[in-house]
């Protein structure tokens, strides 16, 4: 209830309306704040005579809507925004609730100082909540109608929350009420209704309520009969449809509504409180909507707080910890620092004590060799002298030899390289690194067409998480197991070679380095019939309905996938397209030559081995490419502007499934030899394919070709290559071989074996060769031969 109050408060001055009146707009107005409002006007400043004489409109007349008079026939029930004399002049106040109200217009001057009288005027009112200017007529206010159900509103309202649920039987202090009797219309303590209304004898048959549901009927009165506007005496009996207001007799007896529709004023009554609560009823599900989401919001915040608190405790935890570690490193630094002052210490220590000693050894050389000169006899001098002058040069040659020279320097060459820590920590940042948010389907996007469908995703609009990319899921359209068909970062993905007429289910969901997210809605979808020939296309179904649906796409390029056997096809795609399609060939999950049990089951041996070979259309890809390599024909066409061999990758990589791709020689001179296979994305770029242990290749010249891996040359095989010629490559990863083939010739045996993990093509090559790719190529007949005799 007290959510109520609002509706019950005029919006001019803030209380309870008190004489409320029902204006045109349907908005209410006590009738004395209506009266302080209104705004004289001339009556050559009328709305209806300004419109007439094409003048400006005042700064409140922006809005033109039912320019009629406010009682004609052919009103709409709105007044119009006439522009007025006084509006310019009149400053706009705000009312209590907020809204905009003219106050009344200033009271007229001294009868000595007043002006002429003016010219008859016109009476203005303001709607202060929308803003419609009405023109009264000559009843003034008394035209509109008074708001008798309002006033009742407001009666039991303010009764409601005066009224006190105590006994009304109690002497001296009340107590509070516990039951109402209905036919005696009596509030009850219990022991004034055990002492005063005891369930016995004629009492017994009274009916006693809650205290609440008692005042509830208490305050229901009798309904007040609103009498005619006009016609004062006269009471409301019928409603005028087009007026939309209740009228009487003898508004009807005079014609006013002569060509309206009138209905009976019960008969609308009740279908008005029929079509209220109706529109109620959805309100009130808006409402609980409403709380429900508050509820949300509640908790969010609740959570919100969790998680900060323990957030905080984990950034602090990680900033302590590297703390910590910069510690250590520290203390790791410091004890390098005391090794260095510890080894310089020591360096000059033992200098010193060199010196020490030889410095001592030459006093006393030189005392001793004073001493001699101080000797008188000449034979004795001449004996020694020449050891003695030959002693006294090699000392001092020794002296000479960058021995008062220090060894060491009292600086210390330790520079700490605290730049890129400083840089690390500028940069220490928060990273979104959280599960992925289930992709949505992008149902307008999505279609079938003939055994063909299309299907489209995207990440939901709020989801901030990265994503590394998407794995799309297919059942066997028998209601089985789902399969990957596609796993990569493209949004869009065309699945091919379906049965006709069948119902298949898809799903798809996002993936990154924290983990994979749930699974979109599962979408089921149906093939067209085989018999189908002209072109239909239809709105796509919401999930799990089933409706045929055919749709004709360009793309730019295509990937078919062919598996029978119950393995996954992975396909790593880098592509700068933004709506790169793949057509996935799914005929083997459907096709009765496919023997196979459980996940992971062998295949059978029966299998046709052209059936196995996964059709990839792909080009070379310049983002992984040496940088003098030069690309031609929409990345088809590749040679070298180098003497050196350089190396390109394919744009797919391949982990399991069979492929086979071709290269065409377009240009062949003086006899080089490029090298063909499969490498790692991180092969060496400047050498020739297979001189590194990530890359297994065939290079061959004019004459002859040679196996390489890991610069380790294997199986020579006669048979060149010349310009026109065509190198074949086949990666059977179901068997994990590779083989190489000359012009549709195997050459030589089976090149490598026991290869895993994940390969992309390669091609190795000079400024004399030029090479061109060709994609989606059936399996040679050679290996499909060899195959079946297996």
């Amino acid at each position: 209830m007290e959510e109520m109050e609002e509706e019950l408060k005029c919006p001019v001055c803030g209380s309870f309306y008190r004489e409320p009146i029902i204006l045109p707009c349907s908005h209410n107005l006590c009738q004395a704040c209506a009266r302080n409002i209104l705004v004289q006007t001339p009556d050559s400043e009328s709305p209806q005579s300004r419109r007439a004489s094409g003048s400006a409109v005042s700064d409140y007349d922006y809005l033109d809507l039912d320019k009629m008079s406010l009682y004609s026939e052919a009103d709409s029930g709105y007044g119009s925004y006439g522009g007025f004399a006084s509006a310019p002049t009149t400053p706009c106040q705000k009312s209590p609730n907020g809204v905009r109200v003219f106050p009344p217009a200033a009271p007229p001057p001294p009868a000595a100082l007043a002006p002429p009288p003016p010219p008859p005027r016109n009476a203005c009112l303001t709607c202060p909540q929308c803003h419609r200017s009405l023109v009264l007529d000559e009843r003034g206010l008394r035209g509109f109608p008074r708001n008798r159900l309002l006033e009742g509103v407001i009666d039991r309202y303010q009764q409601g929350r005066a009224a006190a649920l105590r006994c009304q039987l109690c002497e001296k202090a009340p107590k509070e009420a516990a039951v109402m009797c209905e036919q005696c219309d009596v509030f009850y303590c219990e022991p004034c209704r055990l002492r005063c209304h005891p369930p016995r004898g004629p009492l017994a048959k009274h009916r006693l309520v809650p205290p609440a549901q008692g005042r509830v009927g208490r305050r229901l009165s009798p309904r007040k009969i609103s009498t005619c506007t006009d016609h004062e005496l006269e009471n409301h009996s019928m409603y005028c449809v087009q007026c939309k207001s209740p009228v009487c007799y003898q508004c009807l007896e005079e014609g006013k509504h002569s060509s309206h529709e009138v209905k009976a004023l019960g008969a609308m009554w009740k279908l008005h409180k029929s079509q209220l609560s109706q529109a109620l009823n959805g309100l009130s599900d808006r409402a609980k909507e409403a709380k429900e989401f508050l509820v949300q919001l509640r908790n969010m915040v609740q959570q919100i707080q969790e998680n900060s608190v323990e957030f905080e405790a984990c950034l602090v935890a990680q900033c302590d910890a590297l703390i910590d570690a910069l510690n250590r490193r520290k203390a790791q630094l410091l004890s390098r620092v005391n090794k260095e002052h510890e080894h310089k210490l020591k360096v000059v220590r033992d200098q010193i004590s060199h010196c020490t000693v030889k410095l001592r050894q030459t006093t006393g050389l030189m005392e001793y060799c004073l001493e001699v000169i101080k000797e008188n006899d000449p034979s004795g001098f001449l004996q020694i002298s020449d050891a003695l002058i030959r002693r006294v040069h090699l000392t001092e040659d020794q002296w000479g030899k960058g021995t008062l020279t220090p060894r060491m320097t009292t600086d210390f060459d330790l520079n700490l390289d605290n730049g890129p820590l400083l840089q690390s920590i500028h940069q220490l940042d928060f990273v979104q690194m959280k599960v992925p948010a289930p992709p949505i389907l992008q149902l307008e996007e999505c279609c079938t067409h003939n055994n063909s469908a299309t299907l489209s995703w995207k990440q939901p609009p709020l989801s901030t998480v990265q994503v590394e990319g998407y794995i799309l899921e297919l059942d066997d359209g028998n209601g089985g197991q789902f399969r990957e068909v596609y796993v990569g970062k493209e949004t869009m993905c065309t699945v091919d070679g379906l049965h006709f007429n069948s119902t298949y289910s898809a799903r798809v969901k996002a993936f990154n380095k924290t983990g994979v997210s749930p699974y979109s809605k599962t979408l089921v979808l149906q093939t067209s019939e085989e018999t189908q020939s002209e072109e239909q296309t239809l709105p796509f179904p919401v999930p799990l309905e089933r409706l045929q649906l055919r749709r004709m796409s360009p793309f730019s390029s295509t990937l078919n996938l062919q598996p029978s056997f119950p393995g996954r096809s992975y396909f790593e795609l880098r592509s700068s397209a933004h709506q790169l399609s793949l057509h996935s060939s799914l005929q083997s999950l459907n096709s009765a030559g496919c023997n196979f049990e459980t996940q992971g089951t062998p295949y059978s041996q029966l299998v046709d081995i052209k059936k196995m070979v996964a059709v990839a259309w792909f080009s070379f890809d310049p983002a992984s490419a040496h940088a003098d390599i030069i690309f031609s024909n929409d990345n088809l066409t590749v040679t070298c502007n180098s003497y050196d061999d350089r190396v390109v990758l394919g744009k797919t990589g391949f982990s399991k499934g069979l492929h086979y791709w071709e290269l065409s020689i377009d240009r062949y001179d003086n006899h080089p030899d490029p090298a063909f296979g499969v490498a790692r994305i991180d092969v060496l770029k400047d050498a020739m394919l297979g001189k590194d242990d990530k890359a297994w290749a065939m290079y061959v010249d004019n004459n002859r070709s040679w196996f390489m891996h890991n610069n380790s040359h294997t199986n020579r095989t006669e048979g060149g290559i010349t310009k026109g010629a065509t190198v074949g490559v086949l990666l059977d990863l179901t068997r994990r071989t590779l083989t190489f083939s000359i012009n549709e010739d195997q050459q030589g045996p089976v090149a490598f074996e026991n290869l895993e993990g994940l390969f992309f093509p390669a091609v190795s090559l000079n400024r004399n060769v030029q090479v061109t790719l060709h994609t989606g190529l059936p399996v040679p007949e050679f290996y499909a031969s060899r195959s079946a005799m297996q």
